[in-house]
């Protein structure tokens, strides 16, 4: 293949040794970590470090695989930082000469010994991508490296027959092989299991949850200090999007009815947020302007939910799925938490008021004014009056997690809060934790319908807040009916009204804060809807 960037490679790193003996010799692991690297990772969309000083790279383990065609070298990288701290990587490697290359995507020219070529991301290979799977499909292991490639049984006997990028490279890079099964390979490495695919094998191996894609096989380095997961395989479900973007399109419908059937948003009947919902209970006026299907969607995906947490919550031999009761250690954990995020959030909004205006910016006030009563609605966790279970969850639960598959939903994606330690992740906390973060998802879709389209509606923006706050109770209470029905009678453990209620508060106040540090960072103008949500959790 032809590259277009021969131009500007002109002058390729030479190398005395071998392609297939390069990370033996110290000089090319000294060149590659500080001259190639450098300069090549910290244009990645998978480079988490954008925002802080990189000091340097360190090659700290490897491991080589080959192919009939090609060695390739799966590379583990520490990127050490000025502000004191560092973080890993996962990177295949490989070394083409111009005939070889798939791709135009280029580390570096180099030369191994007389032979020129590129030095490459491994995974624009196909003869790489193939190499994967067919490694998974017989669970190849390589004793030399502790290297583990395992199939899950819903593999099956499939051989290997085209593979693909998954739409644009993110934090992770996904693959998608024979139209049917999609490997993630996570870029970010931790040194233990990662929880996506430690979840995700266990609901479809020992649960056999069906509406979350299943595992098909994984990527695992056994190392001395732990597990490191470097990829995981599922099946690839058919969709139509997720419900993040299903939801924006429904709503819109909803908001354009208001001005189509004229209705006078203040004549609306109200609900108290929290108030459990049949369908039967809702008023056929909010069912003429909101539409019976929205509620019966909102109930589909509450069940699932449901069944989710069931099945996370439903092993008595698995510690790490016992379900488990409330002590002092996590009251511990959880306030500490909760009070460094805050007093994180509260800096943030301090340092970029300026940037506030309007109902932002009053709301900002108002939390500052506000700060030592939710500083102690954190504090006031009481573990002894908890009588519900904490078990494993999704942790990062929202819109955009879960793919629209005709009438029904597919839950995706297991890694937890992007901000937490994999530690942190890993730790059992309230399923009701997963309904807040969905909640607030809920709220986000009515707020970014209400803000992308400023002209469509002919209402005022406040007549329309006051119109989704209304909207936003009713589907929470259509979703609490389902779901707290279906895990009662899933014998999964979630306390009686009043401690239901209390967990809701404050896991949709620590979302509502977490959200806060992240708007006031990118989209200061989108503030006002975490901002918002504290206001009507607080009540202030």
């Amino acid at each position: 293949m032809k590259n277009d960037n021969q131009d500007t490679f002109a002058n390729p790193f030479v190398f005395k040794s071998e392609w297939k003996n390069a990370f033996t010799d110290e000089n090319f692991i000294k060149i590659f970590s500080s001259d190639i690297l450098e300069n090549y990772i910290i244009n990645k969309r998978w480079y988490g470090g954008k925002a802080s000083t990189l000091k340097y790279i360190e090659v700290i383990d490897h491991f080589k695989i080959t192919s009939s065609k090609n060695t390739y070298y799966g590379i583990l990288l520490e990127v050490n930082f000025k502000e004191a701290f560092f973080q890993h990587y996962f990177m295949p490697v490989a070394f083409m000469t111009n005939d070889e290359l798939d791709t135009n995507t280029i580390i570096a020219p180099a030369k191994f010994g007389p032979i020129d070529g590129y030095l490459v991301d491994a995974l624009h290979q196909d003869d790489f991508r193939k190499l994967l799977f067919d490694n998974i499909a017989c669970s190849k292991i390589y004793p030399d490296f502790n290297l583990i490639f395992h199939k899950g049984e819903f593999l099956g006997d499939a051989k290997y027959e085209s593979s693909k990028f998954m739409g644009l490279e993110q934090s992770n890079t996904s693959i998608i092989y024979n139209d049917k099964f999609v490997l993630k390979i996570f870029r970010r490495i931790y040194v233990a299991t990662n929880p996506d695919y430690e979840i995700s094998r266990f609901l479809t191996e020992k649960m056999h949850f069906e509406n979350s894609p299943a595992y098909t096989g994984s990527i695992n380095l056994a190392t001395n200090e732990g597990n490191i997961t470097l990829g995981l395989m599922q099946e690839l479900v058919p969709n139509q999007g997720d419900a993040w973007k299903y939801m924006l399109e429904h709503i819109d419908n909803v908001f354009e009815y208001l001005g189509r059937k004229k209705i006078k948003i203040d004549k609306l009947p109200k609900v108290e947020l929290f108030k459990r919902l049949k369908i039967n209970d809702i008023p056929h006026e909010i069912i003429n302007w909101a539409g019976l299907d929205l509620f019966l969607r909102v109930q589909t995906l509450a069940l699932r939910t449901a069944e989710m947490h069931i099945a996370l919550g439903s092993d008595s031999q698995d510690t790490a799925f016992t379900p488990t009761t409330y002590n002092g250690d996590y009251s511990v954990w959880l306030k500490n938490r909760m009070l460094y995020q805050f007093q994180n959030r509260l800096n943030i909004i301090e340092n970029t008021l300026h940037k506030l205006d309007g109902m932002a910016l009053d709301l900002a006030h108002q939390f500052l004014e506000n700060k030592k009563l939710i500083r102690k609605h954190f504090v006031d966790f009481d573990w002894t009056k908890m009588k519900s279970e904490r078990i494993r969850i999704h942790g990062d639960y929202h819109l955009g997690q879960v793919l629209v598959n005709g009438e029904d939903f597919y839950i995706l994606d297991f890694e937890g809060e992007p901000e937490s330690t994999i530690r942190d992740r890993k730790v059992k906390q309230p399923p009701l934790k997963d309904v807040a973060g969905m909640f607030r998802s809920f709220h986000y879709a009515i707020y970014a319908t209400i803000f992308n389209n400023p002209e469509k509606y002919p209402y005022t923006q406040d007549e329309l807040f006051k119109a989704g706050e209304l909207l936003f109770n009713y589907m929470v209470g259509a979703f609490l009916e389902t779901y707290v029905e279906t895990v009662q009678n899933g014998n999964l453990n979630i306390g009686y009204n009043h401690e239901i209620e209390f967990l809701l508060r404050y896991c949709l106040l620590e979302k509502a804060v977490y959200e806060l540090g992240y708007e006031l960072n990118s989209r200061p103008r989108w503030a006002v809807i975490p901002l918002r949500g504290i206001q009507s959790i607080m009540d202030y």
